[in-house]
């Protein structure tokens, strides 16, 4: 009788695990349907270095290369090397443009801040300068909640003079979580680029956010090897404003 209930209650338990296993692969190892045009008709890339030379005119006749964010700065001092000729070479191919910064926790944000202006065209029609914020490739230092948001409060006290409005925000959903959520007060205003790659993002009305990187191991003509995809939030408060508050206007 005994053994009777163990094997029962091994059963049950097998069973249960196979349960939650399924539940788990349909969740997070179901085949991914990256945004479609339709639903996200504005979409586009982002880039650095790493691209290498980028066929802008090739790029250009692509619906998922509408648009391209092009890093400029990291921290205090450093200046991607090929910034400024995707700069020219993506206006001269007429995508819309924005440049992003990769901010360090171990800098000031006053000299990152600098360090964007001396580099970035102040421009007609461009994005909004967009803020890399992620622990991946930063510096060791952890920051507190109330740190970051002095840095870039900072940041964006010596920026605002020359590049006026809201920029963009790049974070992953974790960093979004742990720093971002509930506490979007303490923050300068921004607009929200979220990372969530092969999986929508859990802030599903896209109302909260105003980019949606999904990719980063996308392939386009014109570009050797993986790029990230992009999509738009199609809605006015994900387009259309961030198109008019851009850091040229």
């Amino acid at each position: 009788m005994r053994n009777s209930i163990k094997t029962i209650i091994i059963g049950a338990v097998i069973l249960a695990a196979a349960g939650a296993l399924h539940v788990w692969y349909g969740t997070e190892m179901a085949p991914f349907e990256p945004p479609s045009p339709k639903d996200y008709p504005i979409q586009g890339i982002d880039v650095s270095h790493h691209q290498g030379d980028i066929d802008w005119p090739r790029l250009a006749m692509q619906q998922r290369a509408r648009f391209a964010i092009i890093k400029a700065t990291e921290g205090g001092d450093f200046r991607d090397r090929k910034f400024a000729e995707n700069w020219q070479r993506a206006k001269q191919a007429g995508i819309v443009r924005g440049a992003y910064h990769f901010f360090t926790f171990c800098r000031p944000g006053r000299d990152q801040a600098r360090n964007v202006i001396a580099t970035v065209p102040r421009e007609p029609d461009t994005l909004p300068i967009a803020v890399d914020i992620e622990f991946h490739g930063n510096c060791d230092k952890v920051p507190t909640v109330d740190e970051l948001a002095a840095g870039l409060h900072a940041f964006m006290d010596e920026l605002g003079a020359v590049f006026p409005g809201k920029p963009i925000f790049y974070v992953d959903e974790d960093f979004h979580d742990r720093y971002l959520r509930g506490n979007e007060a303490v923050f300068p205003e921004h607009f929200l680029w979220l990372r969530s790659i092969a999986r929508e993002p859990k802030q599903q009305d896209c109302r909260r956010w105003s980019i949606w990187q999904f990719a980063d191991n996308g392939s386009l003509d014109g570009i050797q090897g993986p790029v990230d995809l992009n999509v738009l939030c199609p809605s006015e408060e994900g387009f259309a404003s961030l198109f008019r508050t851009g850091a040229g206007k």
